[in-house]
């Protein structure tokens, strides 16, 4: 019903033209949209995790009708320079993909060539070496089995049922907010893998499956269009650690890309990025790590300001749910971040 209720709304805004009508009260210079998966092979359309993809032929009417509409596509160095100079430098977008994904490789990058789109991709080292896992997709995996699934909680031992549609939901769901919420960070990887047990899911294929390993990051390097942030290392919630342990996973994310790649990182995204998990503290330590630029998943487009608050930039999600461009000139209108803020422009952490 939620779903259904944003969508409605971003369709109104988007095709009555209401978003006209807050353009200038919002002052937008740009926006910096966000993405996890391109792809035209999603194994389950209707999963949980459908939000995360989108499909190539809708990233390319985005960037096509975002071109219409005066916008141009830059980099992340580019979009901080232009956030410098105030709104004098024209409306631009930023395109980003957290995680590393494979098909951002695959597939969307011949969309981003045909453009001339530029893309930052933000890996987070351990899961693209193997030393983290993709929990929300291996979760997925593990009700997908079916199998009945006993897990310890905080109100006791829980039994779940992923026998039918609505148990897998159900079980999803709850699993999602135990093992982010209960569950201490560096430990959910030893808890999801019991869980993979019980279901018999092995818990390192998504990783090979779905992500790009360091030599497929090299390729994407190499691309004029393509540059490499940093996304952490094990992409832990860093407001649930302590200071040192979430600078060390700043810190160490840069180096081992550097390693691999021969340079540094200079942009950063904090995993999940909501205000659970990023706050004022967050982005001291991206400013103190050395980063440019670090983006939130905080609903916003860009104004001046943000030149002053460079580490904790807002983003569009162009979700999954919601493959519409109608959807898309809601948000880029700023009525959708009035609305999301209520009534401010600018948020800061």
């Amino acid at each position: 019903m939620i779903d259904a209720a944003r969508k409605l709304a971003l369709m109104l805004i988007g095709y009555a033209g209401l978003g006209a009508l807050a353009r200038p009260l919002v002052g937008s210079v740009g926006a910096i949209l966000m993405l996890h998966r391109v792809t035209a092979f999603l194994d389950r359309p209707e999963g949980p995790n459908r939000h995360l993809s989108i499909a190539p032929h809708f990233l390319d009417a985005l960037i096509g009708e975002m071109k219409r509409m005066g916008y141009a596509f830059v980099s992340m160095d580019e979009a901080v320079a232009r956030l410098r100079l105030g709104d004098k430098g024209g409306r631009f977008a930023a395109l980003t993909a957290d995680d590393a994904y494979r098909d951002n490789l695959t597939e969307a990058l011949p969309v981003l060539e045909k453009h001339a789109a530029p893309m930052t991709i933000y890996v987070a080292s351990g899961l693209t070496g193997g030393d983290a896992d993709l929990w929300w997709e291996v979760l997925d995996d593990i009700v997908e089995a079916g199998r009945p699934l006993s897990v310890a909680m905080p109100e006791g031992e829980v039994k779940l049922d992923c026998s039918t549609p609505e148990g897998r939901s159900n079980a999803f769901r709850r699993l999602s907010a135990h093992i982010t919420t209960d569950v201490r960070e560096e430990d959910q990887r030893a808890v999801l893998r019991r869980w993979a047990e019980m279901a018999g899911v092995d818990a390192s294929a998504l990783n090979r499956k779905l992500l790009m390993n360091w030599d497929e990051i090299r390729r994407c390097a190499e691309n004029p269009l393509v540059t490499i942030g940093a996304h952490t290392v094990h992409h832990y919630n860093l407001k649930r650690l302590s200071r040192e342990v979430a600078l060390r996973e700043m810190y160490r994310s840069r180096s081992m890309i550097e390693a691999e790649l021969g340079y540094a990182p200079r942009h950063f995204a904090y995993p999940y990025g909501y205000p659970a998990a990023a706050g004022l503290r967050e982005t001291e330590l991206a400013r103190e790590a050395g980063y440019l630029s670090a983006v939130t998943t905080r609903h916003g487009i860009l104004r001046p300001e943000h030149a002053g608050n460079l580490h904790a930039l807002p983003r569009l999600s162009v979700n999954g749910r919601y493959q519409d461009l109608a959807a898309v000139r809601a948000m880029l209108s700023g009525t959708t971040t009035l609305l999301a803020n209520g009534g401010r422009r600018v948020v800061t952490v």
